[in-house]
């Protein structure tokens, strides 16, 4: 609410002439009201409670007194009893009625200053959103040491309040509110839209206000001096709402001023042009009256401009220096935003080394808003030529520290920090050195594509946008040669750089960085394609063989960028969704490719056909053809490039080659292009010449019942077997039948008597494979009648059958080979039955044999899992090379290969616990995979998943515990019992849904109790079951239970357990012990191990204790009560005769005062506890 003064200092004149009698005082209610209405304080004691209650009055003053505000939208006060309006709440009207508040609040303080300088100052203290209450005091002198002494800020805790006193003079403001006021709550940090909402008005408040009052006010010597005065002394304190707002108007409060400032200075530089014409009049034309009321007003104005740099000195020395490394960030931010604006627009008072160090040093915070504030003001700064000279010692100062930025952690500090570098590199070229430049280009590499795109723009007006120092011997040179030895001059600068950055894999990085500023030369692909084509002698020096490949690497790679845009594996940052504009600049692109490679690429292919790297690049442009391309119907063209194509082929073979051509033909064979028949007869032809070659040669090398073939015909084997394996990766070949062609290549009775190469195996599994794949992909176009069905299955047996035998190869990679390929085509088999439509013939059902999945089960234990454990630190030392990783890269493919086949139901469910054994030994290799695995087999069948869970458990236990009988040395597959315990924590673990896998964990302990007691026979031999220490590992699936099942299960335990004598005393039955307290903790809330030693403690302070009923048995007890003084326990037996009633808190406690002996007594009889309770207060204890 508006501060209303008493009526002491109701107005000025009456306030100076009540200056030398007593002092005066007001004091405001700030408590938060949505209405209109003054809260008047009727009595203030200073230090007292707030009070709760206040009178709401409406405001009924006169028009030269009225403090209030009486218009909002324009209207004067026409009405004799208006409501008052707030200025905190003019806040809500928006600017133009901001103005005109202003505008009356100025009236009011030019007629009564006191009363309005209190609005303001209410105003500026509920804008911190403080809501207690404001006292206010006169003060005589600014000089009074006593006065200053009392600015304190305490906390009273007997009253619960916080005292903040300060000096606004001529005013002393005292300012309490409670102490459990929620501070973190007020308006500027409110999230959603108004907290954004009101930094933007409260700014726009500061500013009008010093606007509307620069030609009078300002300058009193009373307004701004406790503006000031109150705003310094509320930035600094330790109240974090009144620090963060009233920095905010103070720095606000500055940037005002220096507007004002430069207003003053434009009307003294035009008053001096006006003193300067005036002075060179002649004698008779020169005034001098006028020439000295022109001086007096320059003399005017630089006084007041000295005035306002006065002001913002103190503004800058009592707030900014105290909250530029405030420990609150956000006001950091505003520090670091507003001192580039005070630079940028005042620089000839703010811009030098005294003001710039702030910005340099707090380039070094720890929150990178503040870091991104001070590179962006950075920016401003250098965008301004004018400013330029005044910044070079900067520069040299903290050149260092901005290279380093562009490593921030925060992306957009480090792409802001890039763009800064940037404008630096233009505006001063000895700004950096060549070390310098060889650390920033090297982010054209980087992963983040705006910092990569920000250092390709270095990159490119460093290296690139330089022309070529032109060529005067040739004076009749045309326009077009200059421009291609220019584009000439960049390629060469371009390689340059790219061979020197040693980063031969990345040109589509490159090429990808540069495409925001240089697209222009890397689409002039008329000029890249000739000056491939030029002869050596040209005007420009010739390109080498490693350049023109490299070169050519970049034509590919422009030619992608054009087409599909910069989505690039492993770079993010691009721009996903692109607009109309964008989407028709790509569409012309294609248009300008299609029509210029269709006739220039079967040139470059014939003048490289000799390089496969070069051959390679260049397959891979056909790809990105546009088929609507009117170029395409020339037939001549596109048989000329079918030609060339295919004659590449028959020189090349090798995997680049033949991978580009193989996608490049599936691209042309597409419908709906002109293209598409000429391109598919091409295709067909080579496929037809290779099958035709091939078959001449296995003929010839096939004779017999053996493989014989020397070196040169096994290369001559593999030449066309390679071609015929990369194109049946893309295109469905199955109407030449290579099944048939090449089935006998694996033929048991061959491999035995002579064996082919391992080469030659490997690529007759992958077309085998292929072919199978694509037989099963159109099943339901080419399966018409049984026969065809039944075909189909005699093949995929046989396929199997043979892969499964090369299982057992010799060579690694034959086998690798032949477990990827049957586990692809047995899961594409399970796929598409599946999908299978009954109405039609489809794919028969094909089981593989039990012999064969135990093959591939074996297969990847023995291949994937080997070595040591996979955790980071046995592998800590070990160096990432590539070897390791393509090993690792292998391993992993054949774990999903085999787990996709458990998913698929190819395999039974149970054969997962092989793999989930591994869960934790290579958690950090397959970690992923197996826990993927996992959820998409509890998706299938949850209860089937959950015990194969428990099979991987059982079975890592039994293989240790017949490794512990055995006495023998370590096996590989047997993990310790620690291990197992913390495998069966990290699979409970994924039972996250406790109702949704309630019957899971209920199954796992049932399985798990059976497991351990079933078919054990006691004996004097055997005391124990020999598996009693799995319990232990059942009891981390106990804190899964649900009440309702912790009982259940306690309940099938002691059936289990009934017929077992257990004595407590010794060691071996201390699983069983562990087991039962986990099931009975649940309900506690605490695990196992607190629970065991919390039953072993002598007084239980924190359990409430139990009402025990003593009751005589029918039975003879398992205790002995002959001698009670005793208190030794001679037998615990779970017999279903002696029960006990559980309670849900502590079925375990006994009373405080009973001895030890009867509380191990209590304790035995809690063991014996058999059917659900009656009463979960009560428990029965036996004597």
């Amino acid at each position: 609410m508006i501060p209303e003064p008493s009526a002491a200092s109701r107005s000025s004149e009456q306030t100076k002439n009540s200056q030398d009698g007593a002092k005066s005082s007001a004091a405001v209610n700030q408590s938060e009201d949505d209405s209109g209405n003054e809260n008047r304080q009727k009595s203030v004691r200073r230090r007292k409670r707030a009070h709760k209650a206040s009178e709401n009055v409406k405001s009924k003053r006169a028009k030269a007194s009225g403090s209030s505000v009486r218009r909002a939208g324009g209207g004067h006060g026409k009405q004799k009893h208006v409501e008052a309006v707030t200025l905190f709440e003019v806040i809500t009207m928006g600017k133009s009625a901001m103005q005109s508040v202003i505008d009356d609040w100025i009236e009011a303080y030019l007629t009564d200053r006191d009363t309005s300088l209190l609005d303001l100052i209410g105003f500026f203290i509920q804008c911190c959103g403080c809501k207690g209450v404001v006292t206010a005091e006169m003060c005589q002198s600014k000089e009074d040491g006593d006065v200053m002494s009392k600015m304190v800020e305490e906390l009273d805790e007997v009253t619960g309040l916080q005292y903040k006193k300060l000096l606004a003079f001529p005013w002393i403001l005292t300012v309490t509110w409670p102490m459990d006021t929620d501070s973190a709550e007020y308006p500027l940090v409110q999230s959603g839209p108004y907290g954004r909402w009101f930094h933007s008005e409260f700014c726009d408040f500061v500013s009008v206000l010093v606007a509307q009052c620069q030609h009078s006010v300002v300058f009193d010597g009373y307004l701004m001096n406790a503006l000031i005065s109150l705003l310094a002394e509320l930035s600094d304190s330790y109240v974090r709402a009144f620090r963060h707002t009233c920095t905010l108007a103070a720095v606000k409060l500055l940037s005002s001023l220096v507007n004002v400032a430069l207003s003053l200075s434009v009307g003294i530089e035009n008053s001096q042009k006006l003193y300067g014409v005036q002075k060179t009049k002649s004698v008779r034309q020169k005034s001098t009256q006028q020439l000295e009321r022109i001086q007096k007003k320059i003399t005017e104005l630089e006084e007041k401009r000295a005035e306002v740099e006065s002001m913002m000195d103190i503004i800058f020395k009592g707030v900014f220096l105290k909250r530029y490394r405030d420990i609150l960030p956000e006001i950091r931010s505003i520090c670091m935003e507003e001192l580039g604006l005070w630079m940028k627009l005042y620089s000839s008072a703010f811009l030098n080394d005294s003001y710039l160090k702030y910005m340099g040093w707090m380039m070094h915070d720890k929150i990178p808003d503040v870091r991104l504030k001070c590179v962006l003001s950075l920016q401003e700064l250098y965008d301004d030529p004018l400013l330029l000279p005044k910044l070079d010692l900067f520069i040299s100062r903290f050149k260092d520290r901005m290279i380093s930025m562009t490593l921030d952690k925060d992306n957009e500090v480090a792409v802001q920090t890039m763009k800064l570098l940037v404008l630096i590199s233009k505006s001063c070229d000895d700004a950096f050195d060549p070390e310098d430049y060889k650390q920033l280009l090297r982010f054209v590499y980087s992963s983040q594509r705006p910092l990569a795109a920000t250092a390709g723009e270095l990159l490119y007006w460093r290296l690139l946008k330089a022309e070529a120092p032109a060529a005067h011997t040739q004076d009749d040179m045309n326009e077009e040669e200059e421009h291609k030895r220019q584009t000439s001059a960049r390629l060469k600068a371009l390689l340059q750089f790219y061979q020197e950055s040693e980063l031969h894999e990345h040109v589509v990085y490159l090429v990808d960085s540069l495409w925001d500023c240089g697209g222009a030369l890397l689409k002039d692909w008329p000029t890249l394609t000739s000056t491939l084509l030029q002869e050596p002698p040209s005007l420009s020096p010739g390109f080498t063989q490693v350049e023109e490949a490299v070169l050519v690497e970049i034509l590919a790679a422009s030619v992608r960028q054009a087409s599909e845009g910069p989505a690039l594996a492993g770079r993010s940052g691009a721009k996903k969704v692109m607009n109309a504009r964008e989407k028709k600049i790509q569409t012309d692109d294609c248009l300008k490719l299609t029509e210029h490679f269709l006739a220039v690429l079967p040139k470059l292919l014939s003048k490289f056909s000799s390089s496969g790297d070069i051959v390679a690049s260049l397959m891979r442009i056909p790809q990105f053809f546009l088929p609507e391309c009117p170029e395409a119907e020339n037939t001549q063209a596109v048989s000329s490039l079918m030609a060339e194509m295919g004659a590449a082929l028959d020189v090349h073979s090798s995997p680049a080659v033949l991978e580009a051509a193989s996608r490049t033909y599936l691209s042309l064979c597409g419908d709906g292009a002109a293209w598409t028949s000429a391109a598919r007869a091409a295709r067909d032809a080579l496929v037809q010449s290779w099958v035709d070659r091939l078959t001449a040669l296995l003929g010839e090398s096939l004779k017999g019942d053996s493989f014989s073939a020397d070196d040169d015909r096994i290369k001559e084997i593999l030449a066309p077997l390679r071609k015929l394996r990369a194109f049946h990766n893309c295109h469905d070949l199955s109407q030449w039948n290579l099944f048939d062609l090449l089935s006998p290549v694996l033929s048991e009775e061959i491999n035995q008597a002579g064996p082919p190469p391992p080469e030659v195996l490997l690529e007759v599994l992958q077309c085998l494979s292929y072919f199978m794949l694509w037989s099963l992909n159109t099943s339901g176009e080419t399966l018409t009648c049984r026969e065809k069905a039944v075909s189909q299955r005699l093949q995929l047996r046989l396929f199997c059958d043979r892969s499964h035998r090369c299982l057992s190869h010799g060579d690694d990679g034959v086998r690798q080979q032949a477990f990827l390929g049957v586990c692809d085509v047995l899961t594409a088999h399970s796929y598409q039955l599946h999908l299978w439509d009954p109405t039609s013939f489809g794919p028969l059902l094909y089981t593989p044999s039990p012999k064969l999945q135990r093959a591939l089960l074996t297969f990847v234990c023995s291949h994937v899992f080997v070595g040591s454990d996979s955790d980071g630190q046995n592998r800590a030392g070990e160096s990432p090379g590539g070897e390791r990783l393509e090993d690792l890269h292998k391993r992993r493919n054949l774990l999903a290969a085999f787990c996709k086949l458990i998913v698929h139901g190819v395999l039974e469910m149970s054969m997962a616990a092989e793999v989930f054994m591994y869960y934790m030994k290579y958690y950090n290799d397959f970690g992923d995979i197996i826990k993927e695995t996992m959820y998409r087999t509890r998706q299938i069948d949850k209860i089937e998943s959950a015990r194969t869970l428990v099979l991987c458990l059982q079975q890592l236990f039994v293989r240790l515990k017949r490794e512990q009988e055995s006495g023998g040395r370590a096996q590989p597959g047997v993990q310790t019992f620690t291990s197992i315990k913390e495998l069966a924590r990290r699979f409970a673990l994924t039972l996250g849904d406790l109702v949704k896998f309630r019957e899971c964990v209920v199954m796992i302990h049932r399985n798990g109790i059976e497991f351990v007691f079933q078919e054990f026979s006691q004996s004097p031999e055997s005391a124990t079951p020999p598996y009693l220490s799995y319990l232990t590992i059942l009891s981390e699936f106990s804190s899964k239970l649900l009440k309702p099942d912790k009982k259940l299960v306690f309940s099938y335990l002691q059936k289990h357990t009934a017929e077992h004598i257990i004595d407590l005393r010794e060691e071996c039955w201390q699983p069983l012990i562990y087991y039962r307290a986990s099931l009975l903790a649940v309900a506690e809330g605490e695990d196992a191990v607190s629970y065991v030693s919390s039953d072993r403690k002598p007084c239980l302070h924190s359990r409430s204790p139990f009402k025990q009923k003593l009751e005589g048995s029918k039975s003879p007890g398992p205790f002995s009560s002959a001698d009670p003084k005793a208190g030794k326990v001679h037998r615990a037996s779970f017999s279903s005769s002696h029960q006990e009633r559980t309670a849900d808190t502590d079925p375990s406690s006994v009373p405080l005062s009973e001895p030890p002996a009867k509380r191990l007594n209590a304790e035995g009889s809690v063991l014996s506890a058999g059917n659900e309770p009656e009463d979960d207060d009560t428990v029965e204890v036996e004597l």
